[in-house]
């Protein structure tokens, strides 16, 4: 994919490595960063290269969640304080679904867990930089696809949303985890998605 910038932002020097190596063979010109500090502190130089709006829109971060000193999270609050727009991606361990929920609240375009094929990389990063609509809040459809929902199902979607596994929500709503997976599963299926991010962005009203 030509004419990509991706800022790349992980304290693990062979991973970064590796992964700027396929993004780059992919035709994307790759920067990368040691830590969430390397790259704040290099901002103003970063998007006064990219100082046009149609430019912006070509810039895809690609950031771990769990770094020393500041997380990706920290990160993602520094970028929307200085009015930048441009998509975040979301590296996270597996499972970890609690911070996956907090990613999409805050606008990450996407959050991929690991281990994940580069190819998959490559191809999030293609969709942040040319569907931007993604991120357009449309309550009213959200709402009605919500609604499809029962009483329970709904609870559950809830309190997945918040960050809660399925043992967790069984044992405040006194049901068996089977029963929670049952559930969620009825509701995916409903609701026509496949990730916990995509009910997140659903849940906060996004189309």
């Amino acid at each position: 994919m030509e004419d990509v910038d991706v800022l790349l932002i992980d304290d693990n020097s062979s991973f970064r490595e590796s992964i700027a190596l396929y993004l780059e063979c992919a035709g994307m010109r790759v920067r990368t960063f040691e830590s969430g500090e390397h790259f704040i502190g290099s901002l103003r130089e970063i998007f006064v290269e990219h100082c046009g709006e149609q430019q912006v829109n070509r810039i895809c971060i690609v950031t771990d969640m769990r770094m020393p000193r500041m997380n990706g999270l920290e990160l993602m609050d520094v970028l929307y304080r200085h009015h930048i727009k441009a998509p975040v991606i979301m590296i996270t361990g597996h499972g970890d679904i609690p911070l996956t929920v907090q990613a999409m609240q805050r606008g990450a375009a996407s959050v991929l867990e690991k281990p994940f094929e580069p190819e998959a990389l490559v191809a999030t990063i293609s969709s942040a930089i040319s569907s931007p609509g993604v991120l357009l809040r449309n309550p009213d459809e959200a709402r009605a696809k919500l609604g499809r929902l029962t009483p329970r199902e709904a609870q559950i979607m809830n309190l997945v949303c918040i960050g809660h596994l399925s043992k967790t929500i069984a044992d405040k709503l006194g049901i068996s985890v089977k029963t929670v997976e049952m559930h969620r599963a009825n509701l995916t299926a409903k609701l026509g998605i496949r990730s916990v991010q995509e009910l997140v962005r659903l849940n906060l009203g996004y189309e």
